[in-house]
Formats: structure tokens, C-alpha cells, sequence
């Protein structure tokens, strides 16, 4: 009887392509980089059961591998990993001899070389987050600095924290549930601590809540970079450097996402798509749609007839 053969090693270096899909190149990207998904998509052994694109800068992927060696060189964006079953039979060979097990959690920051080694099947979950898509979603949460976002590497821990909200994530992918994702991502921030480090520079916060507030005021009209530096008494250049520093996303795309955050809470009532683009800012329906599908995933259409499958449940039993 011949002997079992050993892991294969892919040289997934020389990748061009970008393969997660539904993703678009804008502030949240860094164009021709690739990710985990992409080494991880090269190997013949891996496969993938479960996709789910977030918008722009945010997708979830539930891998199956075994007997393999797969190498992530400096990678794109974070990557956060959930062991759903096995993992005995992993170890992270430029990291010691420890190996996984079910729920342990492994977070790889953007940039980071590392290199496995898998000689039992097992299955996983990965969340792809770009590094300005999860600094807004933790400065939004925890109303602070985006410098206090420390994100270490981290390899086989046990953190029930942050295990909970990506086995949701799992759940999500397994059923394509928008808003159990959406519902996961939220929890996800909170879970993350933010550091004790002092921050200098940036604005301070009183300035933010200043231009937050009034940011949320003029939703619906145009708002140019001049009107938010002027409230900080800063020149376009200086308050746009400062706010991207404080933010972790430029002044733009930062509006950008309150505008869809107010769509999101207008396509859970009965009001004309027409008229929530209007109260948003958008310059029209199309515009909303586009926008819309680039920061979700999904049209204001789809988004609104997946709330109302939800709520149908509870309709019924009030």
C-alpha cells in the first residue's frame, strides 16, 4: 500500500487577478493586492462552500481544506478566522508547533506573511475586511479616535468575544442573510477593544460631534469639503489630512456612509424609494441604487424586500 501523500506547497505569490467578487476599487481598496482569498482560491486542494459579499471592502467566505500548504504573502486587507469544525491538523508553521482546534479564532492584519501547514480536513470561516471599512465601523461604534484600533496578529486564541459574532457570520453566509450579517458585523465592532494609546494630532472630539451633527443636518443637499473645514477653522487641505487621520476614512467616503446608513433605517418604512433618495442626498433614484449595492451588496429594493421577509414572522404572531 503506497504511503499517503505529503501536503502540496502552491507558490500563490504571483496571483494578478482579483477574484473576490462584488468588490469595487475605491477607498476602501487598495487595487492590484491580493488577499487571503486569493493565495487561499490558487490552492487545487481548498474549496469554498459559502461566499457572501458585504459591499465594498467586506465579504465572508466558509472554506473546506486538508493535506495542503498554502503561504499568504503580505496580504491585502484584514482577515479574520473562525475554526468551525476540526483544525487539529493545522499549524502555522513559521509560528511553533501549536495547532488548531473547533473555535479557535486566528486574525491576520493586512501585510503580514504567514504560512500554513493542514494535514486533517477541517472548515472555516474567513471575514475579508478592508482596513477602512472596519476602522468606521469601530470609530462609528465606539465614538472614538480610529488610531485607538489596534489590530494584532493573533494565532489559534480562544476570544468568545469576537468567536460570537463571526459564528453568526457563518450562519449568515450559510442562509445569505443580509441582516444577520449586518447584525454580526455590528457586534463584531463592539467586540473590539479600543487601546489606551494617546493620539496626537487629528481633531479633537467635540470638533467631530460638531460636524457629525451637522453633517447629519444637511443629509439631504449637497455638502462640500469647504462647509466641513470651515467648522473645524481649518483650510480644505489641513481639515481633509486631519479628519482622514482622526476617521480612518477621508471626509467623502465618510459621508458617503452616512448617507447610506439613513437609507438603510428609510427602506424599513412604506416611503417611495424616489423620495428616500432625496432625503439621503442622492441626485437620484439610479444614484441611490448604485451607491447603495457598492456599500451592501445588495439594491434598496432587494435590501427593503429582505426587512419585510423578517418582519412578516413577527407581524404575524403580534
Amino acid at each position: 500500500m503506497p504511503p499517503a501523500p505529503g501536503p502540496v506547497l502552491h507558490n500563490l505569490a504571483q496571483n494578478p487577478a482579483d477574484t473576490l467578487s462584488g468588490h469595487i476599487q475605491t477607498a476602501y481598496q487598495t487595487p492590484m493586492k491580493q488577499r487571503v482569498y486569493d493565495f487561499l482560491g490558487q490552492s487545487p486542494i481548498a474549496a469554498i462552500s459559502e461566499r457572501m459579499t458585504l459591499g465594498e471592502g467586506c465579504a465572508v467566505s466558509i472554506w473546506e481544506n486538508t493535506r495542503d500548504r498554502v503561504s499568504y504573502i503580505a496580504p491585502a486587507d484584514h482577515t479574520f478566522s473562525l475554526y468551525l469544525k476540526g483544525g487539529a491538523g493545522t499549524r502555522r508553521v513559521d509560528a511553533g508547533n501549536d495547532r488548531g482546534f473547533p473555535g479557535a479564532l486566528c486574525i491576520m492584519p493586512e501585510g503580514c506573511d504567514s504560512e500554513w501547514e493542514i494535514s486533517e480536513p477541517f472548515r472555516f470561516l474567513h471575514l475579508y475586511i478592508s482596513d477602512a471599512r472596519l476602522r468606521s465601523g469601530f470609530v462609528r461604534t465606539h465614538d472614538c479616535d480610529a488610531r485607538r484600533l489596534i489590530v494584532e496578529e493573533t494565532t489559534f486564541a480562544q476570544n468568545t468575544h469576537l468567536a460570537a459574532p463571526l459564528s453568526l457570520l457563518a450562519k449568515a453566509a450559510l442562509t445569505d442573510d443580509t441582516l444577520c450579517a449586518d447584525t454580526a458585523l455590528a457586534e463584531l465592532f463592539a467586540a473590539l477593544t479600543p487601546s489606551p494609546v494617546s493620539v496626537n494630532s487629528g481633531l479633537s472630539p467635540h470638533v467631530l460631534r460638531r460636524i457629525d451633527e451637522w453633517i447629519d443636518a444637511h443629509l439631504d443637499q449637497t455638502i462640500a469639503l469647504d462647509d466641513l473645514a470651515a467648522l473645524a477653522n481649518l483650510s480644505s487641505f489641513h481639515f481633509h489630512r486631519m479628519f482622514r487621520t482622526s476617521r480612518g476614512l477621508a471626509p467623502h467616503a465618510w459621508v458617503s456612509e452616512c448617507r447610506i446608513s439613513r437609507a438603510r433605517r428609510l427602506l424599513t418604512t412604506n416611503r417611495p424609494v424616489a423620495e428616500i433618495s432625496a432625503q439621503c442626498g442622492f441626485s437620484s433614484q439610479s444614484h441611490l441604487t448604485r451607491m447603495f449595492r457598492r456599500h451592501t451588496g445588495k439594491t434598496p429594493a432587494e435590501y427593503r424586500s429582505i426587512v419585510r421577509k423578517r418582519n412578516r414572522p413577527a407581524a404575524r404572531k403580534s
